[in-house]
């Protein structure tokens, strides 16, 4: 018998996403109190509010698993637990203050460093997205799959704006969010999202686990598996893609990822 529910941990997602769309206020700034962390990196009250709901809802479905949160300190412990939630209480703040659609809940079980099972919900649309270990991945209960894109020239990415080499691929809307951009390309919306700076694990973990469980291949920058509840939980930089354009993606970075990582 499995130690949790999946509907328990989709439940805890929906509540927090009902308490955030509730202060959200559309092409306006939310009810809410906002600040920066470090510049360019705003948070809000909300942020704060979702974080500890989630810790009290998820901590009920599973209390031997430990915490990894955006919005909480980090405790050196869950790297000794067997199970570990991976927690972005509201993924994609800078449009959520701004009154737009592209924030998410995003919510990772990890058991060993592997994530098990993953929600990443948006409640401005009403999509839920989730994925089992082996089992696929849904939207709103249905089976989503990546493309089967063999051509990286034409390849459709979120992006706000292309540099001149990449001016071949073709530009689609880019949510804040970057779990909601990894979850595009695990519906077929996109062919592939990269990125070539240190990032955190909260950020990535759940919508990675939907992309694969879509087909889709999920690497860090340089092309490597990436592995969860690590002690300093980052990675440089991500390629979720169709499969059959990762290796030209990681080729294509791969001069910029060693020039970033030749001068960090």
């Amino acid at each position: 018998m499995s130690v949790f529910d999946p509907s328990d941990i989709v439940a805890a997602a929906r509540e927090a996403g009902d308490y955030a769309l509730a202060r959200w206020r559309r092409g306006e700034k939310p009810d809410a109190k906002t600040w920066e962390k470090s510049p360019g990196h705003p948070v809000c009250d909300i942020d704060i509010a979702v974080d500890e709901l989630l810790k009290e809802r998820l901590g009920a479905i599973l209390p031997e698993a430990g915490w990894l949160s955006e919005e909480t300190e980090d405790d050196s412990d869950r790297t000794r637990r067997d199970w570990t939630w991976l927690v972005d209480p509201v993924d994609g703040t800078r449009d959520y203050i701004r009154g737009r659609a592209g924030w998410a809940i995003s919510i990772a079980l990890m058991k060993g460093g592997r994530p098990v099972f993953s929600v990443i919900h948006a409640p401005v649309g009403d999509r839920c997205f989730t994925a089992r270990r082996g089992e696929g991945a849904l939207l709103n209960g249905e089976p989503i799959e990546a493309s089967e894109r063999q051509d990286l020239p034409g390849a459709r990415v979120p992006s706000d704006g292309l540099a001149r080499v990449d001016r071949d691929l073709t530009m689609v809307a880019k949510p804040n969010s970057i779990a909601l951009r990894i979850c595009m390309v695990a519906s077929g919306e996109a062919d592939m999202v990269a990125t070539l700076r240190w990032g955190n694990e909260w950020d990535v973990a759940a919508a990675n686990l939907i992309a694969a469980e879509a087909g889709a291949t999920v690497s860090d920058a340089l092309g490597d598996p990436i592995r969860y509840n690590k002690a300093s939980p980052r990675d440089f930089g991500l390629i979720v893609s169709a499969p059959g354009i990762h290796a030209a993606v990681v080729e294509r970075l791969a001069d910029r990822a060693a020039e970033i990582l030749g001068g960090a």
